[in-house]
């Protein structure tokens, strides 16, 4: 039997500050004169080595989106956005055909229960040398209600979630359609924080590059429900064409 489980050093996890949930704690990514092991600067954007690799077999990096601590994407201009998506997808990708690593994830941790620890907004993409994280990931997770479509870049609601309730997906089938990517994935981070039908803090954004597109998946993120984490059986909330209507009114009517 293959586990797919990644060795977590917790000697390197307990030093990481934790400026999420301590805000008396002064913010890393803030200090850009401190930082080390840049890789790649682009206009407020710094991808970097994650200071704090706690995952064996793995390369992390960090990337500051801005050099704004109290930035978030739903609030970035259209314009920002895009260069942020085109930097870090560029990267991404180079790191997939690098050849050095079995799958390269990319990924956003939002708000207190996004399991992240430093409110500063960034991503980060990390190289798993012995991991393929696309044997767990199936066509039917990026499957659903349609919102809206344009010029072959899809927005949707998943009826099939990967751990229940609300996702919403988002695909393009190349570069060239990043200017409506950007778009939707705004749309979803705002509704998420803003309009979502119950109060949300928290989201997680994962991309995926799967069949020569890529795909974005955007989860509003509470506390996991037991049934999931017991049993691995994620539930699908009765009300996702109503969502579905309320996002089409709230922006594209």
């Amino acid at each position: 039997m293959k586990y797919n489980h990644l060795l977590f050093k917790t000697s390197i996890g307990k030093e990481k500050p934790d400026s999420i949930r301590n805000k008396e704690i002064s913010c890393p990514f803030c200090a850009t004169n401190q930082l080390n092991g840049i890789i790649d600067v682009y206009d407020s954007m710094i991808l970097l080595k994650n200071k704090y690799p706690v995952l064996e077999d793995s390369f992390q990096t960090v990337l500051i989106e801005t050099d704004d601590c109290h930035g978030e994407i739903s609030r970035y201009s259209k314009e920002y956005l895009m260069k942020l998506l085109q930097f870090g997808i560029r990267h991404w990708l180079a790191m997939e055909e690098s050849g050095e690593y079995q799958s390269v994830l990319f990924f956003k941790n939002h708000g207190p229960l996004s399991g992240g620890s430093i409110a500063h907004p960034h991503m980060q993409i990390v190289g798993l040398k012995e991991i393929d994280y696309k044997e767990n990931v199936h066509p039917r997770d990026f499957e659903g209600f349609l919102i809206h479509e344009e010029e072959g870049v899809t927005f949707k609601i998943s009826d099939q979630p990967r751990i229940g309730f609300t996702e919403m997906n988002v695909k393009m089938n190349d570069l060239r359609g990043i200017q409506h990517f950007a778009f939707f994935l705004q749309i979803a981070t705002h509704y998420t924080l803003n309009a979502f039908p119950y109060h949300c803090s928290s989201y997680n954004i994962f991309f995926y590059h799967m069949d020569h597109q890529i795909f974005a998946k955007i989860v509003p993120r509470f506390v996991t429900t037991p049934i999931y984490i017991g049993y691995s059986i994620p539930q699908v909330p009765d009300n996702l064409e109503w969502m579905v209507h309320d996002i089409q009114k709230k922006y594209f009517i």
